[in-house]
């Protein structure tokens, strides 16, 4: 194992396992701090929707047209391959019922009140929520895993980006997870484990990338991923990260979140 797989794993890791913040927010935080959350939300969408468009399609386009040595060619194929990404993430929130789909986002308040209540929501209905909650996360995880690993392992500057903001929108998703678990069972540690190691469905598809595509890593295949990776981060911006802020009532601290991402982004970039 070279730094770089090792470096493209940790970083993984620390994205995927970000969901466990989130019950922690939601164990010792009193009441949500909804601008600091709005505006952490905007700022990871203005991150993934900037890296994607400036850096990720546009390599991509770059290094297709070297293979393919026709530019027509490669900008058909990157189109294809983006809005394959976003069809694949729109898949997946498809397939999952919105009553279990961990981005119906939830309050701390919701973990608060007297424990005699939580005996009474202990009913096998809101268990199964919160167990396929924690699926749900999960599956949405993987392909995001394998995305953050890749970029990572090609890219180390655009890797940490795109991991801090995932892990950024990991954090309300580990809210959604724990909520659930915490009514169903009474039980803080239950509610943080389950929460916590549906994250680690993204060093999962980190370890998957690194055993099954490596050895047929190519520029024309990382190209493709990236393509393919920057469909998924649009759709997670657009569908997730954005629609989320109407739900904490914070529309103008997520745009201005917003901008302020892409602002960094594309100094970073600049200076990288």
């Amino acid at each position: 194992m070279n730094d770089n797989t090792l470096w493209a794993l940790l970083i993984t890791l620390f994205a995927g396992l970000a969901t466990g913040i989130g019950s922690i927010i939601g164990f010792f935080a009193r009441r949500t701090n909804k601008k600091f959350l709005c505006f952490s939300l905007g700022l990871s969408a203005g991150v993934m929707v900037y890296i994607s468009f400036m850096e990720m399609l546009h390599g991509a386009r770059l290094s297709l047209s070297e293979v393919f040595a026709s530019s027509t060619r490669a900008d058909s194929i990157t189109a294809l391959l983006f809005f394959g990404g976003v069809l694949l993430a729109g898949l997946i929130d498809r397939l999952i019922p919105e009553a279990e789909n961990p981005h119906e986002l939830h309050n701390v308040e919701e973990m608060q009140g007297d424990d005699n209540q939580h005996h009474s929501h202990a009913s096998r209905k809101l268990r199964h929520a919160g167990i396929f909650s924690a699926i749900a996360l999960a599956i949405h995880n993987f392909p995001e895993g394998i995305a953050t690993f890749v970029t990572s392992y090609t890219d180390l500057g655009a890797g940490i980006a795109i991991a801090v903001a995932v892990a950024i929108h990991n954090i309300p998703e580990g809210i959604a997870v724990s909520v659930p678990i915490y009514h169903a069972t009474g039980s803080r540690r239950k509610a943080f484990w389950y929460s916590f190691f549906s994250g680690f469905a993204e060093p999962v598809g980190a370890m998957v990338a690194w055993l099954i595509l490596m050895p047929f890593i190519t520029p024309a295949l990382v190209s493709g991923i990236m393509a393919v990776v920057a469909g998924i981060m649009i759709y997670i911006a657009f569908d997730e990260l954005l629609p989320a802020t109407h739900y904490y009532g914070e529309n103008h601290t997520a745009l201005y979140g917003l901008f302020i991402g892409m602002a960094v982004m594309a100094v970073s970039l600049i200076i990288l």
